[in-house]
C-alpha cells in the first residue's frame, strides 16, 4: 500500500521458512495543542475528562465520530463539574463548562489530518484558547462536532495531556501533517464601553463588570500537503464574531 512497507518477520520453523506480516506502525497524521494556562480547575477537570473519553477511540474507514456521542452527558454523575463558560457575552457558571476546548483541540487535529469535517459551529464570541475560526462549539443534545474518516484504514485518537496543555494526535498509516490550515482576512472589531449605573456605588466610583474583548470576521482555509488531494486549497469556514462589549457601572 502506498505511503508505507509492511514489515516482514523471517522464523525458522521446523526447517521451513514462514513469513509472517506485521501490522504497520501508527503515524501521527494530524496534532494539534492548546494551553491550559488561565482555565479555572473546573474548566481543567471538565476539559481532561472529555479528553479521555476520547482517548484511544478508533473511526473505522468511512465511518463517522460524533463527540456528543462518543463523550456522553457532561453531567455531575459523570464527573463534571461546575465552570464557567460564555452566555451572551459573559461568563456564567454551568455543568460541563471547558468540554468546547476539548472539541476545539480535536476540531484542529483533525483537520491538519485531513480528516473530513461533517459538522462544525462557531462559538457566539470568539474563545481565548484557540485563533478565531479555528473552534469547534458543542452543546448536549443540540450543537455537535462530527468528523469522518476518509481513508482507507483505521485513524485512531490519541490525547496529550499536561499540567500546561492538551492535545490529540489522529494516529494512521501515513505520516502527517496531511494538511496545513491558514487563515485569510482576519479582521478584527473593536468592542464599545457600555455603563450602567448601580445605585450600590458612590457617587463617582465606577466597577469594571467585563473588560470587553475585540470580535472578528475570519475565512479559513485547509491546504492539502500529502495525498490525492495534495496541493487543493479547501474553504473550511468564513466566521463573523461579535465583540464583547466592555461594561462598567457607575454611581450616580
Amino acid at each position: 500500500m502506498r505511503g508505507f512497507k509492511a514489515a516482514i518477520a523471517l522464523l525458522l520453523l521446523g526447517g521451513a521458512v514462514a513469513a509472517i506480516v506485521l501490522p504497520p506502525r501508527e503515524q501521527v497524521m494530524g496534532a494539534y495543542v492548546t494551553p491550559l494556562q488561565g482555565r479555572t480547575r473546573g474548566q481543567r477537570i471538565n476539559a481532561l475528562r472529555a479528553a479521555r473519553a476520547l482517548d484511544g477511540v478508533v473511526i473505522e474507514q468511512g465511518h463517522e465520530l460524533s463527540f456528543n456521542r462518543t463523550v456522553g452527558s457532561w453531567t455531575p454523575d459523570r464527573g463534571y463539574v461546575l465552570a464557567p463558560v460564555s452566555y451572551d457575552g459573559e461568563l456564567v457558571v454551568d455543568w460541563g463548562g471547558g468540554v468546547c476546548q476539548t472539541s476545539s483541540t480535536l476540531y484542529n487535529a483533525a483537520l491538519i489530518a485531513g480528516l473530513e469535517i461533517v459538522e462544525r459551529h462557531r462559538h457566539n464570541w470568539a474563545p481565548s484558547y484557540v485563533p478565531a475560526g479555528h473552534d469547534a462549539a458543542v452543546a448536549q443534545y443540540t450543537v455537535d462536532l462530527r468528523l469522518r474518516n476518509p481513508y482507507p484504514w483505521p485513524v485512531r485518537l490519541r490525547a496529550i495531556v499536561t499540567d500546561a496543555s492538551l492535545g490529540f494526535e489522529v494516529l494512521g498509516r501515513e505520516r502527517g501533517p496531511v494538511a496545513a490550515v491558514t487563515t485569510d482576512g482576519h479582521t478584527a472589531v473593536r468592542p464599545t464601553e457600555v455603563v450602567r449605573l448601580d445605585p450600590e456605588l458612590a457617587p463617582g466610583q465606577r466597577r469594571v463588570v467585563t473588560q470587553g474583548k475585540p470580535g472578528a470576521r475570519v475565512t479559513v482555509y485547509r491546504v492539502f500537503l500529502l495525498g490525492p488531494r495534495s496541493g487543493s486549497r479547501e474553504l473550511v469556514s468564513r466566521d463573523s464574531y461579535p465583540p464583547i462589549n466592555r461594561v462598567v457601572r457607575t454611581g450616580r
